[in-house]
C-alpha cells in the first residue's frame, strides 16, 4: 500500500521530462518522466531506498534524505513545503473509516467582528475541508446565483464536484477544483481529511479522486468568475490564516476596473447578511 508521499515522489517523477535537468533521455519508456535511477543517483540513495518509499514501504525517511529528494525532483518552495508536511504525516498514524472529531465549525466572535468590520466587501471564514463558516453580505451578494450557499452547510470542496452550476459559474473550474482537493491535505487534521476524502469520493467521482493523488501544488492566481448578473468577474484573493482555529478569512478584491464597479452594485443592495453558518 502506497502512502502520501510515495505518491507524491512518483507523481512528481513522472511529470519531469529528463532533458529539463540536462540528463540524457534513455528513450522510449513504459512510464513517462525521470528513471527512479535518476532520480537517486541526484539524491544520493539507493534506487531500493527509493523504491521502498515510493511504496510504502519506508515511512520515516530523514530529514536529510527528504531534503535530497527535493533537491533531485528540483521542487519550487511550495512544493518542498507539501513534501516535507507528507514527510511528517507519514511517519503518523491516520484512522482510516471511523468518523473522527469534527472540524471545529465556530468562529470566534473576535474574527465575525471583523467580517463586519469589512462589510459591504466580499470576505468569508472557511476551513480548507471548503465549510463556509461566516460570511459577509457581499460574499452573499456575489455568490447568490451559484447555488452554494443554499445548503444549511455550504461546502465550496462539496459544490465544485457535485453540483453542475459551479462548472460555468467559475470561469477557471479545473484551477479552482485542483486547489480544493490540494487543500484537503492541509487539514484541519489528517483524519479529517481521510474521512472526508471517504465521503466524497464516492459521488464526486474519478475528476476528485484523480486530484487527490497527483498531489499538484496550485498556482492560486486570479479567481473569474462568469457572474450571471455582472459578466466576468476578476478578483484577488488575500487569505489570512486563523492558526489556532485551523480556519482561514479569505478577502476578494477587484482585479480590474470593471469588477470594482460591479462589485459597486452589489453594495447598493440592502446591508446587514453577515451570516455565522451553524
Amino acid at each position: 500500500m502506497g502512502t502520501p508521499l510515495g505518491d507524491f515522489i512518483r507523481a512528481k517523477r513522472d511529470s519531469i521530462q529528463p532533458e529539463s535537468l540536462g540528463l540524457r533521455d534513455h528513450g522510449r519508456r513504459r512510464s513517462p518522466g525521470l528513471r527512479r535511477t535518476d532520480v537517486a543517483t541526484r539524491a544520493g540513495v539507493s534506487v531500493e531506498y527509493l523504491t521502498r518509499i515510493e511504496q510504502g514501504r519506508d515511512r520515516s525517511p530523514s530529514v536529510a534524505v527528504v531534503n535530497a529528494l527535493a533537491d533531485a525532483l528540483s521542487l519550487d518552495s511550495a512544493e518542498r513545503a507539501h513534501l516535507r508536511y507528507l514527510a511528517k504525516i507519514t511517519g503518523g498514524e491516520c484512522v482510516h473509516g471511523a468518523r473522527p472529531a469534527p472540524a471545529r465549525r465556530d468562529v470566534r466572535p473576535a474574527v465575525l467582528e471583523t467580517l463586519r468590520l469589512l462589510e459591504p466587501g466580499i470576505a468569508l471564514v472557511t476551513n480548507r475541508l471548503g465549510d463556509v463558516l461566516a460570511h459577509t453580505g457581499g460574499f452573499a451578494s456575489m455568490m447568490e446565483a451559484s447555488g452554494l450557499l443554499e445548503t444549511d452547510a455550504p461546502n465550496l470542496t462539496r459544490y465544485l464536484f457535485t453540483d453542475p452550476r459551479a462548472r460555468t459559474f467559475f470561469a477557471d473550474w479545473d484551477a479552482v477544483a485542483d486547489e480544493q482537493v490540494f487543500d484537503l491535505w492541509l487539514g484541519p487534521s489528517v483524519e479529517n481529511a481521510e474521512w472526508f476524502r471517504a465521503e466524497l469520493e464516492p459521488v464526486a467521482g474519478a475528476d476528485f479522486t484523480r486530484r487527490f493523488d497527483r498531489h499538484v501544488v496550485p498556482q492560486r492566481g486570479v479567481l473569474r468568475i462568469d457572474h450571471p448578473a455582472a459578466q466576468e468577474l476578476r478578483f484577488h484573493r488575500e487569505t489570512f490564516e486563523l492558526a489556532t482555529d485551523a480556519q482561514q478569512l479569505v478577502v476578494f478584491l477587484p482585479a480590474d476596473e470593471r469588477t470594482a464597479h460591479s462589485v459597486e452594485r452589489f453594495r447598493l443592495r440592502p446591508p446587514g447578511r453577515l451570516r455565522a453558518v451553524t
